[in-house]
C-alpha cells in the first residue's frame, strides 16, 4: 500500500516526510490512538478512524489502544469551553473495558495491544511529574484555542486540564510510539507528544488527523458526551431513523468518510444516479469487513434486520432530517448500505 492510500483523507500528516522514513525503518510501526472512556459505545465517527488504523494492520504494523481510563479522569479538554465532568472510577474501568472489546470489531486482535495509561500514570511520582511538566511551558499550553479563548474570557482552567496534554505525551513515551493518531481537534496533543518524547530522548512520533464527523444535529462533531451519535451497537432501526435524520449539510461528509465517496463526493445525490458503488478498499467499509470476519451478527447488514432497517416507512425517525425527496433519500439509503456492507 502506497503511502497516499495509508494517509487518504488525512488532514495532518506532520512533519513532512516523516512518514516515508519511518516505513524505511524496516520493522513494524507502533500506531498510537487514544480512547477516551466517558461512555461505552464506539460511535461511527470513531469507527471511521478504526478503519484507518486497519489499513496500518494490513500492512504489517501494530495499533496500540491507549485507554485513558487514568487521564479520564482529568478529562480531555480539547475543543470544550468548560471543564469535563469527571465519572466514578468504577464507571470508567467498565466503559473502558467494554469500548476495547467492541473495537475488536474492525482491529485484527492479533495486531493490536491494548494499553490502560494507568498502568505508568499511577506509579508517576511527584518528582517525575514535576520533570515531566518542565518539557512545556504555560505560554505553549495557551496557544490552544480553546485554552486562550477561556483565558481571555476569565474563565476558570484548572491546573489538571493543563496537565492533560502532558499527560496524553507520556503515554506516547510510555509506549514509544511511531505514529499518533487523531482527530484535527487533538492536532495540539499529538504535536506535544513529539516535544515531550524527544525530551525523553526517544525518536518522536509522526503526527495525523482526520476530519471529525458532524454528528446527526449536523452542527457538532459526533460525540458521546453530546449525545449526537450512532453508535456502532444500536439496533438497526434506530440506527437507520438516525441516518435518515442528518440534516442536508451533513451528508456530502457522511458520504465521503463513511461511504467511501468517490469523484461526486462533493455532490451525493449526483454520486448516486452516476457513480455507482466505489470500487476496491474504498467499496469494502468498516461494516462489510465486520461481516466477512463473521463477528457482527448483531449489527444491520443481514436478512430480516437489514430488511426492517432500510424500511423507513416503519420508522418515523427516517422522515426526520431535510426535505423528503427522492435524491436525498436514495443518498442516505446508499450511505446506510455502504456502512452495512450491503
Amino acid at each position: 500500500m502506497s503511502v497516499a492510500e495509508l494517509t487518504r483523507n488525512a488532514v495532518d500528516v506532520l512533519p513532512k516526510g516523516e512518514l516515508e522514513r519511518k516505513l524505511k525503518l524496516g520493522r513494524p510501526l507502533r500506531v498510537k490512538l487514544g480512547i477516551d472512556p466517558t461512555a461505552p459505545d464506539i460511535h461511527l465517527g470513531f469507527a471511521y478512524v478504526l478503519d484507518r488504523l486497519a489499513e496500518f494492520q494490513r500492512e504489517g504494523h501494530t495499533v496500540v489502544l491507549i485507554v485513558g481510563d487514568y487521564t479520564a479522569r482529568i478529562g480531555d479538554p480539547s475543543g470544550r469551553s468548560d471543564e469535563r465532568p469527571v465519572l466514578p472510577g468504577e464507571v470508567l474501568d467498565a466503559n473502558a473495558k467494554a469500548f476495547a472489546e467492541q473495537a475488536f470489531r474492525v482491529l485484527d486482535r492479533e495486531r493490536t495491544e491494548i494499553r490502560f495509561n494507568g498502568e505508568w500514570l499511577g506509579k508517576l511520582s511527584y518528582a517525575e511529574v514535576v520533570r515531566l511538566a518542565r518539557t512545556i511551558t504555560v505560554a505553549r499550553i495557551l496557544e490552544r484555542d480553546d485554552f486562550a479563548q477561556r483565558f481571555a474570557a476569565h474563565e476558570p482552567i484548572s491546573i489538571s486540564e493543563l496537565l492533560y496534554p502532558l499527560m496524553q505525551a507520556y503515554d506516547s513515551v510510555a509506549i514509544e510510539a511511531d505514529i499518533e493518531i487523531g482527530g484535527t481537534d487533538q492536532l495540539y496533543n499529538l504535536l506535544a507528544g513529539r516535544d515531550v518524547m524527544q525530551d525523553y530522548g526517544l525518536d518522536p512520533q509522526l503526527v495525523m488527523t482526520y476530519p471529525l464527523l458532524v454528528g446527526v444535529d449536523g452542527e457538532d462533531k459526533m460525540s458521546k458526551s453530546r449525545e449526537n451519535y450512532i453508535g456502532v451497537n444500536e439496533p438497526p432501526e434506530e440506527m437507520f431513523g438516525k441516518t435518515m435524520s442528518i440534516p442536508d449539510k451533513a451528508l456530502p461528509q457522511w458520504w465521503e468518510m463513511l461511504a467511501g465517496g468517490g469523484p461526486h463526493a462533493d455532490d451525493p445525490e449526483v454520486a448516486v444516479r452516476r457513480s455507482g458503488p466505489p470500487a476496491g478498499p474504498a467499496r469494502r467499509s468498516f461494516r462489510g469487513r465486520l461481516d466477512e470476519r463473521g463477528k457482527a451478527a448483531d449489527l444491520p447488514g443481514r436478512g430480516q434486520d437489514r430488511r426492517r432497517a432500510v424500511d423507513r416507512d416503519r420508522h418515523p425517525a427516517g422522515q426526520a432530517g431535510g426535505r423528503s425527496r427522492p435524491g436525498r433519500e436514495a443518498a442516505i439509503h446508499a450511505v446506510f448500505r455502504r456502512l452495512t456492507g450491503g
